[in-house]
């Protein structure tokens, strides 16, 4: 089942005080990224964090499970109505994570 447009509008939102968010859709669901980075995917109406250990004591709850079938596990996030909260997880994940390899030109 694909996320709801207004669903994917209202999390980048709420995401957008850890930076300039956007989110691609791709293969029926979403990436989001902030400043370029992908953090998360938004599959079936539920938003998922890519797995750090920077974020983990920050977590209100921890629910690792994978956003679609045969993915790997990443924090589900079910809070999503919590501006400074989702912020501070956007903004601790993307800063754990690794720039992005930049695509050679052809």
């Amino acid at each position: 089942m694909a996320s709801n447009q207004d669903f994917v509008q209202y999390v980048a939102d709420q995401c957008s005080g850890a930076g300039d968010i956007i989110t691609k859709k791709m293969f029926g669901d979403y990436a989001i990224y902030c400043d370029g980075k992908i953090f998360g995917l938004i599959c079936d109406d539920c938003l998922y964090l890519k797995p750090t250990e920077a974020v983990k004591p920050l977590l209100r709850e921890i629910d690792m499970c994978p956003p679609y079938e045969g993915a790997k596990a990443y924090y589900r996030i079910i809070d999503v109505d919590d501006h400074d909260y989702l912020a501070l997880l956007v903004s601790e994940t993307c800063k754990a994570l690794p720039e992005p390899k930049l695509k050679k030109k052809k």
